[in-house]
């Protein structure tokens, strides 16, 4: 298992390993209990990809990778999630010490304290690989992402058909 096939489902508990794509989005497997469902790629929330996410810092952006290897340098003092708050921020603090206080709640440290204790023991953090500029982040099978390009028809009423002119009725708005 590789992070890079990892999201976490907007109202769904916990995190997900993309299986396989599926009918507009993905079929995805529960990393808790193993139940699969298949998720909406274009809905309203999509599934996030833990590779693409980040933390505001006080410089540019860290990627959540980045976090979980300090993570495992640390790992003998990481904190309970559900225990208290200002252990998690000091925690986090000596984690990510440039991390925006203003941008990064206590709910997001919390989240990302639980999607480690959930990963540490499937994914080797210390070889993840930031993917190089213009590569793929999302590679499902070694194949490259396709873009699908959408093809509009004009829905307006038409004035010609086979050449000659043509009457257009249009209906009076109430």
């Amino acid at each position: 298992m590789e992070l890079k096939d990892i999201v976490s489902v907007s109202g769904m508990p916990g995190l997900y390993k993309v299986v396989a794509p599926g009918k507009g989005g993905y079929i995805v497997e529960s990393l808790i209990d193993g139940k699969r469902t298949s998720v909406s790629a274009s809905g309203t929330q999509p599934p996030s990809f833990l590779v693409e996410v980040g933390i505001f810092t006080t410089g540019d952006d860290m990627p959540l990778t980045e976090v979980f290897k300090k993570m495992k340098e640390h790992e003998g003092a990481v904190p309970d999630p559900k225990g208290d708050e200002k252990a998690l921020k000091a925690y986090f603090k000596t984690i990510v010490p440039t991390y925006n206080e203003e941008r990064v709640y206590t709910s997001h440290i919390k989240k990302i304290v639980t999607w480690y204790n959930l990963l540490k023991d499937k994914i080797d953090f210390s070889k993840i690989e930031e993917p190089a500029e213009g590569e793929s982040k999302v590679d499902l099978k070694g194949e490259p992402e396709k873009q699908i390009h959408k093809t509009h028809e004009g829905h307006g009423p038409k004035t010609q058909e086979h050449g000659m002119a043509k009457q257009v009725k249009t209906r009076k708005k109430v």
